[in-house]
């Protein structure tokens, strides 16, 4: 007990001497404030009222400029206790998958091969031997002209050449009898060879009168009549109405359909991939759609990458050609095309909704393994119906795609109850099959490309 009192009476000997420590310095600062507060001493309400009045809208402003910070600070940095509670979202689990870049154009359907037939003798036209629109072979017979005169100018001109012919057979025999000279066979020789070239050349003319067709392919519309006047002409001109199609020097034309070939252009950014591509040997694979519906597409092939950019509009244009068995293309068509122009390999594909768009750029929400929300800063690759592959997460991230609007840093989550018959969300990932807008959107990671659509 000794030790205990005399601990005792040593703490309270201490006591004044601590008391001494802290109020010195106390009365030393009231020393210099004290000039200081004697300035108040005349404060009452008056003054209090003038000053007031004097700077009301300064004071104001400041009180407005304090609330508005506050508020913002609390909105943004709220504490533990105000975060509220546990909020319900969607999320996808992100795997790495090889998705194709697939870039969209417009264009027409043009035909694979296409002849106007014109005749090349002004003649009458005999006979029609097609009707409109009649499948065609190859050197089938269209027309027939008027070919009296060349059929007999053909039939004379033969002759001449058949008797040309037998007068050098006999000019031999007399030459090696020494009937006659050497020059007289020669004469003769030539004489034969003329006549032979001139019947060949009635043949020709007479050929005229038999048109022909050079391809396989369709009829047009027949722009002539048994008895009409044709000339040979190498211009066509057509015309074509609300209810006629009216031709200039074209008999018809025959127009192959299958295969048929669709043309569009590309822009000139997306040359690059296109061309590294088509140098691995694989030609480029299209899909085209035709018409509103889009019920059906066809698939096919890149024949040719144009050998120039049209400066006009900073673009190339580009050939594929698309079998057409059923004959349901025809040319002039308004064509939808996905060119598949390469694949990103390891791409990590979220839902384009899952992207938070902010002033300090793009940002996705991550779940970790405590439940609690996480922000993640990204980069779009590029973007198509839906989709985007972007950068700034890992593989087997768990991205919030719904309800990311209520999230903060740190908020608590759990996952919402999948709806009966579908299958839980943290395995819906999305489809890797899903095509890209455009490669150029890879060297530009910030802009979505510009074929790309959402």
């Amino acid at each position: 007990m000794s030790k205990i009192e005399s601990a005792l009476d040593k703490a309270v000997a201490t006591i004044p001497r601590l008391k001494n420590w802290l109020m010195a310095p106390l009365y030393t600062l009231w020393k210099k404030a004290s000039p200081h507060l004697n300035k108040f001493k005349n404060l009452n309400y008056t003054n209090i009222k003038a000053f007031t009045l004097k700077y009301k809208w300064r004071i104001l402003l400041v009180l407005v400029v304090l609330y508005g910070g506050s508020k913002a600070y609390d909105h943004f940095n709220p504490p533990p206790e105000k975060k509220g509670g546990v909020i319900t979202i969607t999320s996808v689990v992100v795997d790495k998958k090889e998705v194709p870049l697939v870039i969209e154009a417009t264009g027409t359907i043009v035909s694979n091969s296409i002849v106007d037939i014109r005749p090349m003798v002004t003649n009458t036209v005999a006979k029609i031997h097609i009707k409109d629109g009649e499948e065609v072979k190859e050197g089938q017979l269209l027309f027939t002209l008027d070919n009296r005169n060349s059929k007999a100018n053909y039939e004379r001109l033969k002759a001449l050449a058949d008797d040309a012919q037998r007068q050098y057979l006999r000019a031999k025999e007399l030459v090696a009898k020494n009937f006659i000279s050497k020059a007289g066979l020669e004469t003769s020789l030539a004489n034969a060879i003329s006549a032979q070239a001139a019947a060949r050349s009635a043949e020709v003319q007479l050929s005229f009168d038999s048109i022909r067709s050079p391809i396989n392919g369709r009829a047009g519309i027949v722009n002539v009549f048994p008895g009409s006047l044709v000339q040979a002409s190498n211009v066509v001109t057509t015309a074509t109405s609300s209810t006629a199609t009216s031709s200039v020097g074209s008999m018809v034309t025959i127009t192959q359909l299958n295969p048929i070939n669709v043309q569009f252009v590309i822009p000139e950014k997306d040359i690059p991939i296109l061309l590294e591509n088509q140098l691995d040997g694989e030609p480029l694979t299209v899909k085209v759609t035709v018409g509103d519906s889009g019920k059906r597409t066809y698939q096919g092939k890149v024949l040719v990458i144009d050998n120039q950019v049209d400066p006009s509009i900073a673009a190339v244009r580009i050939k594929a050609q698309i079998p057409n068995d059923a004959m349901t293309l025809l040319p002039g068509q308004f064509a939808r095309i996905s060119l598949v122009a390469s694949d990103l390999k390891d791409a990590l594909v979220v839902p384009s909704q899952a992207i938070v768009i902010n002033p300090r750029g793009r940002l996705v929400y991550t779940v970790d393994k405590d439940g609690k929300a996480v922000s993640k800063p990204v980069k779009v690759v590029y973007e198509y119906q839906g989709n985007s592959v972007i950068t700034g997460i890992e593989s087997g991230d768990r991205v919030v795609v719904e309800g990311k609007q209520n999230l903060r840093p740190g908020s608590k989550t759990r996952e919402a109850k999948p709806a009966p018959g579908t299958a839980p969300a943290a395995a819906a990932t999305p489809s890797a099959a899903v095509p890209a807008a455009s490669p150029a959107a890879a060297m530009a990671p910030e802009t979505p490309s510009a074929p790309a659509k959402k």
